[in-house]
């Protein structure tokens, strides 16, 4: 049988790929912040009405080059096209199912949601340290923002000032004092 007549499959295979961070908990929301929800679909429409039209362009005019088995700008660009796809009918998926939460409607709350910048001091020595809580789409620990399924935002969510909260992490149980929490 020939590979065009071939089923790609229908999409479920999307969810098994992606990486276990950012993987959402079964039956659970979509949270995201404005910005990350932004983010969301300004891939998208990039993804959409600039990189997929160009690269379908480049596709035909190498398939009009003749044999296509030999030709690498084609089998490329048909790989690369898959790989837009894909990720298309992910960011579909995510924006569709988004909870866009904004931040700064909990201004003046003292306990911990989504959203929240919080500052934390390790019990055990170390330095203080603040963290955003933020969708699993938009998590940057290197820029202090952690997905709300991480084991840290668990840990600190309905905290509040001065609290002292223990979680399980990586490296074993630590105990962290929440110091600050503010809505920006």
């Amino acid at each position: 049988m020939s590979k065009a007549f071939t089923r790609e499959g229908d999409g479920d295979e999307d969810e098994q790929e992606v990486p276990a961070a950012v993987r959402l908990p079964p039956g659970s929301k979509n949270y995201v912040t404005r910005h990350g929800y932004d983010a969301l679909r300004d891939e998208l429409e990039q993804l959409v009405k600039r990189e997929r039209p160009k690269l379908v362009e480049t596709v035909a005019w190498a398939a009009a080059n003749g044999d296509r088995s030999e030709n690498g700008d084609y089998i490329y660009g048909k790989k690369r096209l898959r790989e837009i796809d894909r990720r298309i009918r992910f960011l579909i998926k995510r924006v569709e199912n988004a909870e866009v939460v904004d931040p700064q409607m909990q201004a003046g709350n003292d306990q911990i949601f989504f959203g929240a910048t919080v500052t934390i001091d390790d019990l055990a020595g170390g330095a203080e340290q603040t963290w955003q809580i933020v969708g699993v789409d938009e998590a940057d620990a290197a820029n202090g923002r952690i997905s709300w399924i991480s084991p840290l935002a668990r840990a600190l969510l309905k905290a509040r000032e001065g609290d002292v909260v223990r979680f399980m992490s990586p490296a074993g149980v630590r105990e962290i004092e929440v110091i600050e929490v503010r809505y920006e």
